[in-house]
C-alpha cells in the first residue's frame, strides 16, 4: 500500500471490468476516486460502496477521458495525505502491477510525470493491433513536434502518474476532456519543465470494446496537434523568452519564403516574355530558399536540445 498515492478511474461503459479494476488498484491505495462519466451502463453501487477506499464522483454530463479525469483529479487536490495521483482506465487494459514503478520516480522527486511506454516490449508490440500500433506510431512521432518532448513516445498511453504538486501549477482549462487528454496534459507540461520518465510495458487487449471513434481520431488529433505546435512556438519563443532559436525562425521563415516569392515571381515574369531567366536571378531564389531551409533546420535541433531534461 502506497500511501501518498491517490488513483482515479474515469467510468464510461465499462461495467464488465470496472470491479476488477478497483479490486486491483485497492492493493496500492486507500484513495480510489471512480468518476462516472455519465455512463449508461450503471455502476456496481453495492460493491463499490462496500469498499472504503473508494469514492463515487458522478458527473451531470459526459465530459469525456479528460474531464472525468481532471474532476478526479481536482477532488484529490484537497487530500492533504495525496503527492501523487494516477489515472487508471476502467476497461482493464493497464496492469496495476506497475504502478510501483510510476510512483517511486515521483515519490524520490526524480521526475515530475511517469507513463507507459508499449513501444519498448517488441513481443508485446507484436500483439498490439496493427491499426492502434500504426497510429500510435504515426500520431507519437507528431506528438513530439507539437509538445517539445523529443524524448518521449507513446503518447496516448493513458497509465500514468503525476506529481501533485505539478498538476497544480498547470493551466487545467488548456488540457483537453477529450481523447486528446493525454497530449495535451503533456503540452502543458512543457512550460513547466517537467522531467518526464517513461516505463516500459505492455498493453492488454481483451473483448472490451473501444468507445474511440477510430475515423475521427486523424481528424481529432491531427487538428489539435497543430494548434498545440503553434500555441507552443510561439510561448516558448516569442512570449516567455526570446533567444537565439527565435532568430533561427525568423529570419529562416523570412529568407525561405522571400525565396519562394522571388523565385515566382521572376519566373512568372520571364516566362510570360517567352525568355530564358537568368542564371543569376536563379541563383539569388535558389540561395534564399536554402540559407532560410538551413535555419529553419537549426531551429529544429535548437527546439530538439531544449527538450526538458529526463532528470530533475
Amino acid at each position: 500500500m502506497i500511501q501518498q498515492l491517490g488513483i482515479v478511474i474515469p467510468y464510461y461503459n465499462a461495467q464488465n471490468h470496472i470491479e476488477t479494476v478497483v479490486e486491483k488498484a485497492s492493493h496500492y491505495s486507500n484513495h480510489i476516486i471512480v468518476v462516472n462519466d455519465y455512463s449508461s451502463q450503471p455502476l456496481p453501487q453495492g460493491y463499490l460502496q462496500s469498499h472504503e477506499s473508494v469514492t463515487i464522483i458522478n458527473l451531470s454530463e459526459n465530459l469525456g477521458v479528460g474531464g472525468a479525469t481532471k474532476a478526479g483529479f481536482t477532488y484529490l487536490e484537497n487530500l492533504d495525505t495525496v503527492t501523487v495521483m494516477i489515472k487508471l482506465d476502467a476497461d482493464d487494459q493497464m496492469d496495476t502491477e506497475y504502478i510501483p514503478q510510476l510512483v517511486a520516480p515521483i515519490l524520490t522527486t526524480k521526475h515530475d510525470f511517469v507513463k507507459g511506454n508499449r513501444f519498448r516490449d517488441f513481443r508485446a508490440l507484436k500483439r498490439m493491433p496493427w491499426a492502434r500500433r500504426f497510429g500510435n506510431l504515426f500520431l507519437s512521432f507528431l506528438s513530439k513536434v507539437a509538445t517539445g518532448y523529443w524524448n518521449c513516445f507513446d503518447f496516448n498511453n493513458g497509465f500514468f502518474a503525476l506529481s501533485k504538486e505539478k498538476w497544480s501549477l498547470l493551466n487545467q482549462h488548456d488540457i483537453a476532456n477529450n481523447y486528446f487528454f493525454e497530449t495535451s496534459l503533456i503540452s502543458e507540461l512543457y512550460f513547466q519543465k517537467a522531467s518526464i520518465k517513461e516505463v516500459a510495458m505492455p498493453a492488454i487487449y481483451g473483448e472490451e470494446t473501444s468507445n474511440m471513434n477510430i475515423y475521427n481520431m486523424p481528424f481529432l488529433f491531427g487538428l489539435n496537434l497543430l494548434k498545440r505546435f503553434v500555441s507552443r512556438i510561439w510561448k516558448a519563443y516569442f512570449v516567455y523568452d526570446f533567444n537565439i532559436g527565435s532568430l533561427y525562425l525568423v529570419f529562416g521563415h523570412l529568407l525561405f519564403l522571400s525565396g519562394i516569392l522571388f523565385g515566382g515571381i521572376n519566373w512568372y515574369h520571364y516566362a510570360s516574355k517567352e525568355v530564358l531567366t537568368p542564371l543569376g536571378t536563379i541563383m539569388i531564389s535558389a540561395l534564399l530558399i536554402i540559407l532560410g531551409f538551413q535555419l529553419l533546420l537549426q531551429a529544429i535541433q535548437f527546439d530538439i536540445l531544449n527538450t526538458p531534461k529526463n532528470e530533475r
